[in-house]
């Protein structure tokens, strides 16, 4: 079914979204699962990425992401990877998430959700930060910009950046969960009140991670949340009308018929 936004999420898409949302996510929530301290799960990652690829590829040939929103995708995705940069030494000062929450926001979540994971892989590649984390960050990224969703379409004015500057304030702590999940069983060995026990029950374990998070990250999660949700509050509207316009004139999924226009005006003639 087609929404106000480029596409959606149907058939083939909706199965790669699962499937990928499902491995991945036990790649940041494994601690709470497994009994014994094991290697990196980066290989489950490496199940998650095909499908991720595939999504993409999947809405091109069911012609869900025509070429004029590949290109749209594309300048987006540059201008992200672009910004993220920006952000590099300043504690939680991350523009690149004003961008991506409005974008999510007017194209659509599952435009959204590709944005998020490829602006984040683009961004690594440039700066030179490609490892192990790049795949937590990619499908954290994507989340976010998935779960512009949750905010109903009819929404707008005051009370649609309201809630957008509010979601970005939930995104922010999202994110600093996602990134402490990947880190904190490494971070600290096992001699401290706040390591990760191997085999230790589900509440231990999660009693000991966010105190580590609370400790450790609201430094930069605070700041990253208020960050985003002021710039959404001063320039989201201007930024969500220029980015709405765009999406109208360029009239996405609408085919290009020019030659058959100009046949029929010559045929009335």
């Amino acid at each position: 079914m087609k929404t106000s936004g480029i596409f959606t999420f149907k058939g083939a898409s909706l199965i790669a979204l699962i499937f990928t949302s499902a491995i991945s996510a036990l790649a940041f929530i494994w601690p709470f699962l497994i009994h014994e301290k094991q290697g990196h799960p980066q290989w489950i990652f490496l199940l998650a990425t095909p499908f991720a690829l595939l999504l993409l590829m999947v809405s091109v040939s069911n012609n869900e992401l025509d070429s004029k929103s590949v290109a749209l995708l594309a300048v987006l995705t540059a201008l992200i990877a672009a910004l993220r940069p920006m952000g590099t030494g300043a504690v939680g000062i991350e523009p690149m998430w004003f961008v991506l929450i409005l974008s999510a926001r007017v194209f659509g979540p599952s435009f959204g959700f590709l944005l998020g994971v490829l602006s984040m892989f683009l961004s690594a590649i440039l700066t030179g930060g490609l490892g192990p984390w790049v795949a937590y960050q990619s499908f954290a990224a994507g989340w976010i910009g998935l779960g512009v969703a949750l905010i109903p379409r009819m929404v707008r004015g005051k009370r649609e950046i309201f809630i957008l500057a509010l979601y970005a304030v939930v995104a922010a702590e999202f994110f600093g969960v996602a990134m402490d999940l990947q880190f904190w069983p490494w971070a600290l060995g096992a001699d401290t009140q706040l390591s990760y026990l191997a085999g230790a029950p589900i509440s231990e374990n999660l009693s000991r991670f966010f105190s580590y998070h609370f400790l450790s990250a609201m430094a930069w999660d605070i700041p990253r949340a208020v960050f985003t949700a002021s710039l959404i509050t001063i320039a989201g509207k201007p930024i969500l009308q220029t980015l709405r316009r765009s999406h109208t004139r360029a009239a996405f999924l609408t085919p290009i018929e020019f030659i058959e226009h100009v046949k029929v005006q010559k045929a009335a003639r």
